[in-house]
């Protein structure tokens, strides 16, 4: 990591733009220390900025979430912070389709998901972060945050200040009501509500598709329980308190023994532009989770990856204002990937559909293992392509599923 000491060795771009900082300036400040956040300060440091990661949580911390890291998200981390330890995961690999409490289909070998619990994986990325060289804030709350000017103070005074900023302080986002006012609309966001349920994994996840009208329940099973959750669009799945306890009971499980806790999901409500200038966002705080699996690890990674090398380049250039547009050219393809997962969202999750989507799964073996190379990150929603999609969908207008064939390849898989 460079320390620019007195200001005899600073960079061009901080003298040309008078930026002669006392300690603590620093090149960037990332808000929030999660996977987006602390994928964003370990690429940062590599690029040799001076970074601050700031987050009001002190680590390890409870983080409500499924917790199932597909294999993408998996190789992302690895490719980001290096090798992580076996011990964080339980991998799975038999899934379980249910329609309540009915098995429509149960598939042995599926592709792997590495199932985790957040608490441990937070704060092993956070602390490869660290130990990289990123000046660490966590556990002090922030008490005001003019992320356009680069400026945060702390709740014991601190002020915090660099030419860029990183916001990663997911689904309630300081950073991005800063910027906009509000860090989501009400109308398009998700939420969900969650239970760790202590003891042995148990052999299945399972994949409940009529959980919620527009969502779906999961049973995910890890090292020392299993996490068991039920998700969907907030405005469209009424009463989600009640059916979730009623879910629960389904599965032998009383209500009154676990702790529920409810969460937001920005799944389907991105921002257009993540972020002004020289503050980019990442991860929830740009709204970047798939809206049919929910799933929002890998892109967080990724996208706290693109920020921070986005960042490291305008401030090569002496152009910090130029962060945002240098973050948008190598966000396209997550972009891209949002706009076909919401049109497809619409035709999985419509109340008319869902019944032949069902019976798509129950009846074929074949499209079964493509959903979930989907839901595993095996394959991405451009593969299938223009063509493919409108097969998929004439399969499941018509309730089945077999012949269909989602993969990208001309001859199928």
């Amino acid at each position: 990591m460079r320390h620019w000491g007195n200001g005899r060795d600073l960079p061009d771009w901080h003298r040309r733009f008078g930026l002669i900082l006392a300690p603590p300036g620093f090149d960037v400040l990332v808000i929030g220390a999660g996977p987006a956040g602390s994928a964003a300060a370990i690429t940062a440091v590599r690029a040799g900025l001076r970074v601050a990661l700031i987050d009001k949580a002190a680590f390890p911390r409870d983080k409500l979430c499924g917790g199932g890291v597909t294999a993408r998200a998996h190789g992302y981390a690895c490719a980001v912070f290096g090798d992580l330890p076996a011990g964080l995961f339980h991998i799975s690999r038999t899934v379980r389709f249910s329609n309540g409490t009915e098995t429509l289909a149960r598939l042995e070998q599926a592709p792997a998901i590495y199932m985790t619990m957040r608490a441990g994986f937070d704060a092993a990325l956070r602390a490869r972060a660290i130990e990289a060289g990123a000046v660490d804030y966590c556990g002090h709350r922030m008490a005001h945050c003019v992320p356009d000017a680069g400026r945060v103070v702390l709740a014991d005074g601190r002020v915090l200040t660099a030419p860029v900023v990183i916001g990663a302080d997911g689904v309630h986002s300081a950073v991005a009501r800063a910027l906009f006012g509000r860090a989501f609309d009400p109308a398009t966001i998700g939420f969900a509500l969650e239970a760790e349920v202590p003891g042995g994994p148990g052999p299945d996840t399972e994949l409940d598709m009529t959980a919620l009208p527009w969502g779906y329940g999961w049973v995910f099973p890890k090292t020392g329980g299993r996490t068991l959750g039920i998700g969907g669009v907030s405005v469209q799945d009424k009463d989600l308190r009640p059916r979730f306890h009623d879910w629960l009971r389904a599965r032998g499980v009383d209500p009154a023994t676990v702790k529920i806790k409810g969460h937001h999901l920005p799944s389907g409500a991105s921002n257009a532009v993540p972020g002004r200038g020289a503050v980019l966002l990442a991860g929830d705080a740009a709204g970047l989770v798939d809206p049919i699996t929910g799933e929002g690890i890998g892109w967080a990674i990724l996208s706290g990856q693109l920020a921070a090398e986005a960042a490291a380049e305008a401030l090569a250039a002496g152009a910090p204002q130029t962060a945002l547009r240098r973050y948008q050219v190598r966000m396209r393809p997550i972009r891209a990937e949002l706009v076909r997962a919401r049109l497809l969202a619409r035709l999985v999750y419509h109340p008319l559909l869902q019944p032949r989507l069902l019976r798509a799964l129950a009846s074929s073996d074949h499209f079964q293992r493509r959903y979930l190379a989907l839901l595993a990150g095996e394959m991405d929603y451009a593969d299938l392509g223009p063509r493919r999609l409108v097969s998929v969908v004439l399969r499941v207008l018509r309730g089945r599923g077999g012949g269909t064939r989602l993969d990208a390849t001309g001859g199928g898989g």
